[in-house]
């Protein structure tokens, strides 16, 4: 039997594997299920890394690979307009580091981050099995994982890492509550001829931001959120009108643009599920929340439900505890459910505020956005709590294993 069964193989997965492993030694029976371990997703996404997410990517191992990988975010830019304004007013600007002295945020392709995490996963033993649940049970003090070809894993916790669709909430019956934006985000990354200087850009247009996002090298990600109908026609334009379409939103200022591989399009949309947790059961990342990526904050609202899970199962497992058991789960809600619902409800709510027209409505947040720009301990503080590293943190998010 398995102390800890986690099921998905993706960036919470394996960074709670990881970070599971480097806290409590190989004596912890531990296993990461996915059918799909292995493969790679393709590099057209990319995600940006807070500052406390970079900390538990070192606290695990992962980081010193990782940073060469990384582009640091050293200023982000906010404008406000309609697509063909000739003039796009700066209403804010984050460009000041941390109080170490560090980026605030780094961006790394999806791809190379899963490559680092699934190598160090193999070096420190973790064991990968490929199968997806059909079913879940309980025996005592084991849930039982029943997969589609048959075999039963019986493991003291099993953790729902398997993304927005996940069939272990699913199977725990635990609902969620959300909605559709009938938006689908347009993803691409494209190289070009002038440096970006670590300069990101958030860019509001009515149908929602169009973000341009610094990659290592002369090469940036774009995450372009369009309306759905809109964004199929935008993805099936050759090369150079697509180009051209990106152009008449961001400008001239990085010089030609190419691209490298094809554009995706990701539907949109935000749920939460209506508790985190169940009988020896936790939710951990897409599983449990998915939010709209106007604020980057996706993949760290994940790592930071690791940091959170972990501390809870270490603090029991080092005393001899069972890791499944209700202490262990209901610390995990605890620490984790206010500040998720805070976090879904807030991006919700930006979504809202910002991808209209109205001219009231774009007058006020553009008072807003400069009143914030004008009061730099204040842009400090939302640094600060969007990087991830303000208020009683876990030791992940500090840099520390549990």
């Amino acid at each position: 039997m398995h102390d800890i069964l986690i099921s998905g193989g993706g960036v919470a997965g394996l960074s709670l594997s990881l970070a599971l492993r480097r806290a409590l030694g190989p004596q912890l029976r531990l296993a990461v299920l996915d059918p799909g371990i292995g493969r790679r997703e393709s590099n057209v996404r990319a995600s940006a890394l807070t500052a406390g997410s970079r900390n538990l990517l070192g606290a695990i191992g992962v980081w010193p690979e990782m940073a060469s990988r990384a582009q640091p975010i050293l200023a982000m830019k906010i404008t406000d307009s309609h697509r063909n304004d000739a003039v796009r007013p700066l209403y804010l600007a984050f460009d000041e580091p941390l109080e170490d002295g560090s980026p605030f945020a780094w961006m790394i392709q999806n791809r190379a981050l899963l490559e680092l995490l699934e190598a160090h996963c193999a070096a420190a033993g973790i064991e990968f099995l490929h199968g997806a649940a059909s079913r879940i049970g309980f025996v005592g003090s084991s849930a039982q994982l029943r997969l589609e070809d048959g075999r039963v894993l019986p493991a003291r916790l099993v953790v729902g890492a398997d993304g927005a669709q996940s069939r272990i909430r699913r199977l725990c019956g635990i609902e969620t509550v959300g909605r559709e934006y009938g938006r689908t985000a347009i993803v691409a990354t494209l190289a070009h001829e002038e440096d970006h200087h670590g300069v990101a850009v958030q860019h509001f247009l009515p149908p929602g931001p169009f973000a341009m996002l610094p990659l290592t090298g002369r090469r940036s990600s774009i995450v372009w959120t369009e309306h759905t109908e809109a964004a199929r026609r935008y993805l099936a334009l050759p090369e150079e009108d697509f180009l051209a379409e990106v152009e008449k939103r961001f400008g001239s200022s990085l010089g030609r643009f190419a691209l490298e591989g094809a554009p995706a399009g990701f539907p949109l949309r935000v749920h939460l599920a209506r508790r985190f947790t169940s009988r020896r059961v936790a939710l951990i990342g897409d599983a449990a929340h998915l939010i709209h990526p106007l604020a980057g904050q996706g993949l760290n609202l994940g790592l930071r439900d690791v940091a959170a899970l972990a501390s809870a199962v270490v603090e029991q497992a080092r005393l001899g505890l069972d890791p499944g058991d209700s202490v262990v789960l209901d610390a995990y809600e605890r620490a984790r459910y206010f500040d998720t619902f805070a976090t879904v409800a807030s991006t919700d709510g930006l979504h809202r505020l910002f991808s209209n027209d109205l001219g009231p409505l774009r007058f006020i947040r553009d008072i807003g956005l400069g009143m914030v720009d004008r009061i730099p301990s204040l842009k400090r503080a939302l640094v600060r709590e969007a990087a991830g590293i303000s208020g009683n943190t876990p030791a992940l998010l500090r840099g520390r294993l549990p």
